[in-house]
């Protein structure tokens, strides 16, 4: 798949794919069926770091989010009692504010891209310099010198929303 065309074709479908099952996490009301989305979702994201040949990225991206996540997401949602029960909210009274601030937040990016793209350049350009051939060690070293108190700061917060959930479910329990 090293033709651009071929790539191009890939990421409109993949992209079209992430886009519709997005808005259908947003707006389907069964949450059983919003975690199947937001599944296809993840996939459609590591495929798109398929195309751009980021395969750690793609494989820790199926890893991590919809091997982990998402299936402790929808056990989470199975295991859960009470959750068709009339006194949970399930719709948004806010949609119209919703939708206004995903417009202004798309028209901002589309403005970027216009920015940053030269004119008569597109944006498949390929890169200048070739990927190093240690992609994984380069990225783990990055990750441990230079951008270690970000990673270290994800890890504590979530460490921080898991005792969080552990203790909204013990409160419930009782």
């Amino acid at each position: 798949m090293t033709d651009p065309s071929e790539v191009g074709i890939v990421f409109w479908v993949l992209s079209t794919v992430i886009l519709v099952s997005a808005v259908m996490v947003v707006s389907l009301r069964n949450i059983f069926h919003c975690a199947i989305f937001l599944i296809l979702t993840l996939t459609g994201v590591a495929g798109i770091f398929v195309t751009l040949n980021a395969e750690f990225l793609a494989a820790a991206q199926v890893l991590i989010y919809v091997g982990a996540v998402a299936t402790l997401m929808v056990f989470g949602i199975m295991l859960t009692s009470d959750i068709a029960s009339r006194r949970i909210e399930m719709t948004n009274q806010k949609a119209g504010v919703a939708v206004l601030a995903c417009m202004v937040f798309a028209l901002g990016v589309l403005f970027l891209i216009k920015i940053t793209t030269k004119a008569g350049a597109g944006v498949w350009q390929t890169a200048t310099e070739p990927l190093p051939a240690d992609n994984v060690l380069t990225i783990g070293k990055q990750l441990m010198t230079e951008f270690v108190l970000p990673f270290e700061v994800v890890s504590v917060l979530l460490l921080a929303a898991m005792i969080g959930a552990i203790v909204l479910a013990r409160r419930e329990a009782s």
